[in-house]
């Protein structure tokens, strides 16, 4: 036990650390659907109808104004956000908390330095015609950049292609990837607005210690 302010706490011993364990894989996929809940998916399957297109693949539901999002204004990224929180995977990271790990990331990036390693992550993984593991390049946790692309689909070239209207097959063009950059950058200013714009230093976590166990040591 050890005294903190004015109470006692356990200390985490070796044996508290080797019982805890990560959380379980994330189960929410790009297809995953809460109707009920409007939550929904939009993306495309081969057989649906050209009336169909644009609907809820499990519903119906038609709650995007796609020719309105379409246009990538930029300067309308308020209502592109609401839209994309109609689709679940996209809900799921607008809501979700950023994990400890991306936390600390960013924290020693800073905002500035954050955003230059989004656009260059886009650049990579997302602007050529054929991104290596396309559909796959993007993580779900460990790093905020990875929240914002999935958030604002752009993520992978699928997403991008029925979200955004930006064709597979060809890379992207400087607009369009100052567009995506645009996203990216606005939704982490949202996500974490109280980072700061420049680095600070960031203890690092021992390697299997829970954050609210780093606290109790601290």
């Amino acid at each position: 036990m050890i005294w903190i302010g004015n109470c006692w706490i356990a200390r985490c011993t070796e044996d508290d650390m080797m019982e805890f364990k990560k959380p379980a894989p994330l189960e929410i996929k790009c297809t995953s659907v809460d109707c009920a809940n409007d939550l929904h998916c939009f993306k495309q399957l081969k057989k649906m109808s050209h009336d169909q297109r644009g609907k809820c693949r499990a519903c119906g539901a038609d709650l995007v104004d796609w020719k309105r999002l379409h246009r990538r204004d930029s300067a309308d990224a308020a209502h592109t956000f609401e839209a994309l929180q109609h689709e679940l995977i996209r809900h799921h990271f607008f809501h979700r908390p950023v994990d400890d790990k991306a936390k600390r990331h960013a924290q020693r990036k800073g905002r500035l330095a954050l955003k230059d390693a989004a656009r260059d992550r886009l650049r990579k993984y997302l602007a050529p015609a054929e991104p290596a593991r396309d559909g796959r390049q993007t993580p779900l946790e460990g790093n905020s950049i990875f929240y914002a692309q999935h958030a604002t689909a752009t993520c992978c070239r699928t997403c991008l292609e029925y979200w955004h209207d930006i064709p597979k097959g060809r890379p992207l063009s400087p607009k369009e990837l100052d567009y995506c950059g645009a996203l990216v950058g606005l939704f982490l200013d949202t996500k974490m607005p109280e980072l700061d714009d420049g680095p600070i230093q960031v203890p690092r976590r021992p390697r299997g210690l829970p954050p609210e166990e780093e606290i109790m040591r601290q």
